[in-house]
């Protein structure tokens, strides 16, 4: 066990966590005021569901020996976690019994734990504003199940590791996606997808305004997201070492140039350069670098970052065209990203990087690149076509989508009896003179009265 490495995990898991709370910003500013609780608790939502069963039985999932010809884990060879833990006191110190590489197997556990969870929440960004919050937390259970800890275990499961045999992507394929390109952002955008079409428009879209209600709160998230980002690319190393360096570098330049390429585009194609626009390209960057920051150069990051910038903030603008509600554009983002960004280490990955692969116009032929071309097609359709069966049977069961009358009058106050701004003076906020004075009598002592009424 290296204290360093585990040092930089436990960080990296810390940062990671981080991004969640920080979506939940980005994504509730972007929200009408009166859905902006409801859009923050599908986030916080996803941290408790996933992270319970991430203990219970989806690491195991994701992480345990394969069982199924490289498609999921057994889930019940390390269900509960108590296989991994046990320490051996060595000159005062608590050395793990189980490690993962050069770190305690569970420091491993909590990093991929918080890739699980935001991974989740990100689907929520795609049917903001009409989707009952108690179907979500069911929905999360489910998908988190059936779909993300199978994926991971296709992406992230390397034979030898915590497992002896892991997922076929990862080992049979050898698609590169360094920190979650498919798994998380490929997987999340199909799924976004699907549920904005089983849930189906907003009342009033394309005709009443839906614009962001908060944009310094949007631009907060994205910082966030920002800077918890490098705990995800960096983070993925699993070491404080040269890759760590390397993806930190790419991660940060590639996020630039996102930024400028979208700033760009708006400024072309709309005549202004946007706040709005300049946090969408911070993402859109970050989630492209994320599969291709150990297999690029600085330079092919910045290549990564601008097409992903251009092309993203294109995409947006697909949802008008073919008529599907995606609210806060996770397809626009996270999927165009996602492909964006595993696709194109085919094209820029360099051998000189710590993933060894020359691409496309590096003189490595189209071998990697069909090799990322079907990584990404495969998780895409299977997150697709399985959230498509749970939001359309989840829909038809207990029931997915609000009643037109709660959409109007908002969420926050139908499901969650709260509003995020109380801007006038209620009963439930401010108390009235009134309210005062026959408080104060009630806890009055006796013969206080005629003196506390000329007070008053």
């Amino acid at each position: 066990m290296n204290s360093g490495d585990t040092a930089w995990v436990l960080t990296s898991a810390a940062l990671v966590l981080l991004m969640t709370p920080g979506l939940a910003l980005f994504y509730g500013g972007m929200v009408r005021s009166k859905t902006v609780l409801n859009m923050m608790m599908m986030s916080f939502g996803a941290i408790g569901v996933v992270g319970v069963l991430w203990v219970l039985y989806g690491y195991s999932m994701a992480f345990g020996d394969d069982v199924g010809g490289g498609l999921v884990g057994s889930p019940t060879e390390l269900f509960g976690l108590t296989a991994l833990m046990g320490t051996d006191g060595l000159e005062g110190g608590f050395v793990s019994k189980e490690l993962v590489f050069t770190i305690p197997s569970m420091a491993f556990v909590a990093f991929q734990a918080v890739f699980a969870i935001i991974t989740v929440a990100l689907i929520s960004g795609a049917i903001a504003d009409r989707a009952r919050f108690g179907t979500w937390m069911v929905f999360t259970a489910i998908w988190a199940t059936v779909v993300y800890f199978p994926v991971a275990h296709w992406v992230f499961a390397f034979d030898g590791a915590e497992s002896e045999v892991g997922g076929w992507i990862a080992n049979r394929l050898l698609t590169i996606d360094f920190a979650g390109g498919t798994a998380v952002h490929i997987n999340a955008g199909a799924a976004g997808l699907a549920l904005a079409l089983v849930l189906g428009k907003r009342v009033g879209w394309k005709r009443d305004p839906m614009r962001p209600h908060n944009l310094p709160l949007v631009m907060i998230g994205a910082g966030l997201l920002w800077f918890g980002w490098f705990g995800f690319n960096a983070g993925s190393a699993l070491a404080a070492n040269g890759q760590a360096a390397e993806v930190f570098v790419n991660t940060l330049v590639a996020t630039c140039a996102a930024m400028l390429g979208w700033l760009v585009t708006e400024r072309v194609r709309d005549g202004h350069a946007t706040s709005l626009g300049g946090a969408s390209g911070v993402v859109a960057g970050l989630v492209a670098i994320t599969p291709a920051c150990s297999a690029v150069s600085p330079s092919g990051a910045i290549v990564i970052g601008a097409v992903a910038g251009v092309l993203c903030a294109l995409a947006v603008g697909l949802k008008y065209r073919f008529g599907y509600d995606d609210s806060l554009d996770v397809v626009g983002v996270h999927l165009v990203g996602g492909i964006v960004g595993t696709v194109g280490v085919g094209f820029v990955g360099t051998a000189i990087a710590s993933a060894g692969v020359d691409g496309l116009l590096y003189g490595g032929g189209v071998d990697q690149l069909w090799r990322q071309a079907v990584g990404a097609g495969a998780v895409l359709a299977y997150s697709f076509v399985l959230t498509f069966v749970i939001g359309y049977a989840l829909q038809r069961t207990i029931g997915f989508r609000v009643d037109e009358d709660d959409e109007a009058s908002g969420l926050d106050s139908v499901v969650h009896g709260e509003t995020a701004y109380d801007l006038h003076q209620t009963f439930g906020g401010v108390r009235t003179p009134g309210a005062a004075i026959a408080t104060d009598r009630a806890t009055a002592p006796a013969g206080a009265d005629k003196k506390e009424s000329v007070e008053a």
